[in-house]
C-alpha cells in the first residue's frame, strides 16, 4: 500500500450525501404505453433500492393519479405516499425541493417518465434554478424512440450530465469491500427483464 493520498474526487462525481433520486410518474396506465416500460421500471425499482442502501434520499411524483392511476406497485410500496402535479414538471411540487434544500442536497438523479415531457421539462427547471442534474438514461422512457432521442440530446446541451442505473449506484457507492458494496453489486448483477 502507497504512503500517497489518493487523488482527489471529482466533483463530476455523484456522491449519496449530497444526492437526491427523484423518481418521475411511473404510473401504471403512463408505464404501459412506454417502449421498454418493463425495464425503465426495473431499472428505477434498482436505484431506488441501491439508494436506499446507501442513505441517498428518494423522492418522487404522481402526474394526475384521479385520471392517470397510482403509481406501478413495485415502487409505490417503496416510495409510500407522493405528491400529485397537473403541471408537467415537477417544479409544480416545491416542498420537495425546499426539503432537500435543507438538507443541503445539492444534486439530483432523475428518473421516470415520459422522457420528452414530464422528465424534460422538469430537468430543465432545475437546471435553471441552479440544481446539478443527472438523468439514468435506461431509467427514462418515452412511448416513441425519436422522443425519448431528441430528449436526451436536449436534457445533455442544456447542462444535464447522462448516466446509468448501474453507474449511478457504483457511483453512490464508491468502493468494493463494504457491506454495501455487496448489496449494490446483488442488484447490478440481476437479470433484467
Amino acid at each position: 500500500m502507497s504512503s500517497l493520498s489518493p487523488l482527489p474526487r471529482s466533483p463530476e462525481l455523484m456522491s449519496p450525501g449530497a444526492t437526491a433520486l427523484l423518481c418521475i410518474d411511473l404510473q401504471e396506465k403512463l408505464v404501459a404505453s412506454i417502449a421498454g416500460g418493463d425495464r425503465v421500471v426495473w431499472n428505477v425499482r434498482r436505484l431506488v433500492d441501491g439508494a436506499k442502501v446507501l442513505g441517498v434520499e428518494v423522492v418522487g411524483t404522481e402526474q394526475y393519479p384521479r385520471g392517470l392511476g397510482p403509481t406501478v406497485a413495485t415502487l409505490a410500496e417503496r416510495l409510500g405516499p407522493l405528491p400529485d402535479k397537473l403541471a408537467f414538471s415537477c417544479g409544480e411540487c416545491p416542498e420537495i425541493f425546499e426539503r432537500l434544500r435543507q438538507r443541503r442536497i445539492s444534486d439530483i438523479l432523475v428518473c421516470g417518465i415520459e422522457a420528452h415531457v414530464c422528465v424534460q421539462q422538469t430537468v430543465l427547471d432545475l437546471l435553471a434554478d441552479g440544481w446539478r442534474v443527472f438523468v439514468a438514461g435506461d431509467a427514462i422512457g418515452s412511448r416513441f424512440e425519436m422522443d425519448y432521442h431528441v430528449a436526451l440530446r436536449r436534457m445533455e446541451t442544456a447542462g444535464a450530465t447522462l448516466t446509468t442505473t448501474e453507474a449511478a449506484l457504483f457511483e453512490w457507492c464508491r468502493r468494493a469491500g463494504t457491506p454495501e458494496f455487496k448489496q449494490i453489486s446483488q442488484l447490478a448483477r440481476e437479470p433484467g427483464p
